[in-house]
This record gives structure tokens, sequence and C-alpha cells, in this order.
């Protein structure tokens, strides 16, 4: 039984049709990408599966239970987790501050042993003293990520985690995502423009286009679909199609 998965799901908001009967599974220890151009319907599907936003069909379904009702604590805490595409963290608060209000947050509370363990994990490099508003990106990425990481979640919503990133940080990200499904049998969806690390960390690859999915498969198949590069570069299908 797949950890997450939805059904047929469809999203409207402000009267336009912005997802069309998605379907999508994240079996345990799973790394699956999500791709598409923007405006696709990605960030609008983390949404829904993480429960800011309600579906108008279709269900979300969380180690077996349906869970398209439940607002967004109600599914962290049963393990489902996400960050977002911009990596704000508190500017007043320091990272030692930030750890001790994510560990005051969870009930019941992880020991501080945890919470030096996921800072641990994340490679967090920033002193405890580090005012958060003079953090680089990768380490508020990290901070974000570390502070999730403490509730011992099933499965981590990772939106466009290489943004802003430059290779070698990239690498960094590729590593812990690899560690977090292959060390500790947690499964991640990722989103990301940068084809090149769902290359690298997901075995599967989901591809929205205008809120549909058009393809699916192993990155290194999907990425060379006629359909997919029509998407990415704008071209027809059938220029797509030329040399295939």
């Amino acid at each position: 039984m797949p950890v997450l998965s939805c059904h047929n799901i469809a999203l409207e908001l402000g009267g336009r049709q912005i997802l069309r009967d998605v379907n999508l599974s994240v079996e345990q220890a799973e790394v699956v990408g999500l791709a598409g151009p923007n405006g696709a319907g990605k960030t609008s599907l983390f949404e829904v599966l993480s429960g800011r936003n309600t579906n108008h069909q279709g269900q979300v379904l969380f180690d077996g239970k349906d869970v398209s009702k439940l607002p967004m604590h109600e599914r962290v805490q049963l393990g489902l987790v996400r960050t977002f595409q911009r990596p704000v963290v508190p500017a007043t608060l320091t990272v030692g501050e930030t750890l001790k209000a994510a560990r005051k947050a969870f009930d019941p509370k992880p020991s501080r042993l945890r919470m030096e363990w996921v800072a641990e994990f994340v490679h967090l490099n920033s002193h405890m003293d580090t005012p958060n508003g003079s953090l680089e990106t990768l380490e508020r990425r990290k901070l974000m990520l570390a502070c999730l990481l403490a509730r011992e979640p099933k499965v981590v919503l990772l939106d466009e985690p290489a943004s802003g990133l430059t290779g070698s940080e990239i690498d960094e990200i590729d590593l812990i995502v690899r560690k977090l499904a292959q060390e500790y049998g947690i499964s991640v969806l990722i989103i990301e423009h940068r084809l090149e690390l769902l290359a690298m960390v997901a075995s599967r690859v989901m591809v929205l286009d205008v809120g549909e999915i058009i393809a699916e498969g192993p990155p290194e198949t999907v990425f060379r679909e006629p359909a997919v590069r029509a998407a990415y570069f704008d071209v027809p299908v059938e220029a797509a199609m030329v040399g295939e």
C-alpha cells in the first residue's frame, strides 16, 4: 500500500480549473519527482496533499486513511510534512531559538538529543547563536528541514529545494534526500525545476502540464517524451517527435 496517494484530484480557484483528475502514489522510502513548466499546478497539488487547500473532487490517502477533510496540522501530526518554495524563517530569532520553538510545537516533544541529531543530519553549519536573518539560502533551507524532521515524518513534500542554490549546494540537497529515503525509510515527493537533480534522486518522475499528468516513469525516459519536451520548450508535439 502506498504511504501517500491521491485519486482523481480536481481543484478550482477563483472559478479557474487548476488541477484535473490527478492521480499519484508514493511508496515507503521512495523518492518521486514532480516536474512541469511554470503554472502547471505543481505547488497547487502540494497545497491539496498537505491540506492547505481543499480539493473539489477526489481523495487524498495517507497510510491507507482518507485524509481529504483533515486540516494541515492534523496531517502533520500523522507524519505528512512539507516545505515551501521560499525558505522563510523568523528573522528575529536565532538558529537555536528556532529549533527550540519547533521542539515546543510538537506533542510529545522531541528530545534534545533528537534536535541535535536533526541539525547534524542536515549538516546545519551555523552556530546556534546566529540570527536567522543573516543565514544564506542553503542554511535557511536546512534549518526548515531540521525543524520538520524533528517530527519524525513518514513523508516529506519538498517544494523546489534547489531554488537559488549553486551546484555544490545542490549536491548537499541531493545527499540529504537520498539519506532520508535509503537510510531512514522516509518517502519524499519533490517538486523541482532542476531536472538534473530529479534525474539523480528520483526513481520515478511525474510531469504536470495545465493541471494534468502528461507523463510518468523513470526520469531518463520521461524527460525524452515528446509531450514533456513540448510542454517545457513550447514547441508542437510533432516537432518534439523529430528524431525520436
